[in-house]
């Protein structure tokens, strides 16, 4: 790669229902270039694909919003913090683009948040790539089910989510499952630490700890939505992953069966160790699917 191919990047915002979204936006050199909207998980924010935009946003129109409470995006004090609503943001930002075809990319909260997007606008979904994104029982460890049991009645439940709010939980997240942790950039999880320290961001992320059920209880329908509409796919999977295991990944299969499969030896955050390897897969993918 010579400098000259190193993408062009905006950073900018777009108001959606009182809801100041901010989103990473790479100008190709092509105007037809193939869309990939990226939708990034928790803890994080857009700022995770700033490297994969770095290096395709050249010749693909690559867009990453922040979700509200996360990330640079600024929600009113009384926004109500479920997937649902995020999906609503989502929906509006999309159509506040004027996107009306694209290739989604779904990691971690992106898959909640992008199958309700794929269940109401099915014509938008030109293809998915799927990395450690579940949507099935068999992709959830013991852990991530203690996790997704926590009720607000129950007495330790808010505690034990704020204790994967810390430093330490945070950098966790990144580090668990990898091989070699000096390869992970600890600005990652610093600047993660940085947003959820802003006022109401832990509380956005109790609110929706809490909801996380809502997800489960839809697997059923994202299922069904993936027999019915077949979607060209792409899974790129952290089979290290302490949340979605690896069985997750290959569990697409079973409605998908024509997927693209890669396992790599990671964790949850796979493209901060492999995006070398990962980059020119979802190039291919998007040039074969855009066809």
């Amino acid at each position: 790669m010579t400098y000259s191919e190193v993408a062009r990047v905006v950073h900018r915002y777009l108001d959606v229902d009182g809801v100041r979204v901010f989103y990473r936006e790479s100008l190709p050199e092509r105007d037809d270039a193939p869309v990939l909207l990226l939708l990034h998980g928790f803890p994080s924010g857009s700022h995770q694909f700033r490297r994969l935009i770095d290096v395709l946003g050249s010749r693909y129109r690559l867009i990453a919003p922040d979700y509200p409470g996360f990330g640079h995006t600024e929600a009113p004090a009384d926004f109500t913090y479920t997937f649902d609503r995020l999906a609503d943001v989502t929906e509006g930002f999309v159509q506040g683009l004027g996107l009306r075809r694209f290739v989604m990319y779904v990691f971690d909260f992106g898959a909640p948040v992008g199958f309700r997007l794929a269940e109401r606008h099915p014509e938008w979904i030109a293809g998915l790539v799927v990395q450690n994104g579940n949507a099935y029982e068999a992709g959830l460890s013991d852990g991530a089910r203690d996790f997704i049991a926590l009720k607000p009645e129950n007495p330790d439940a808010e505690q034990a989510i704020r204790n994967l709010l810390t430093l330490d939980g945070t950098r966790g997240q990144y580090e668990t499952g990898v091989t070699d942790p000096q390869v992970i950039d600890p600005g990652s999880w610093t600047l993660d630490r940085h947003f959820l320290d802003l006022p109401g961001r832990k509380e956005a992320q109790i609110a929706l700890a809490f909801d996380y059920h809502s997800n489960v209880e839809r697997y059923g329908h994202w299922q069904g939505w993936l027999r019915k509409h077949t979607p060209p796919t792409l899974i790129t999977w952290g089979a290290n992953d302490p949340f979605f295991p690896a069985p997750g990944a290959h569990a697409y299969l079973d409605d998908v069966p024509d997927a693209e499969l890669h396992l790599f030896d990671t964790g949850h955050f796979a493209l901060e160790t492999h995006l070398p390897e990962i980059a020119p897969l979802i190039a291919d993918f998007l040039e074969r699917v855009w066809q």
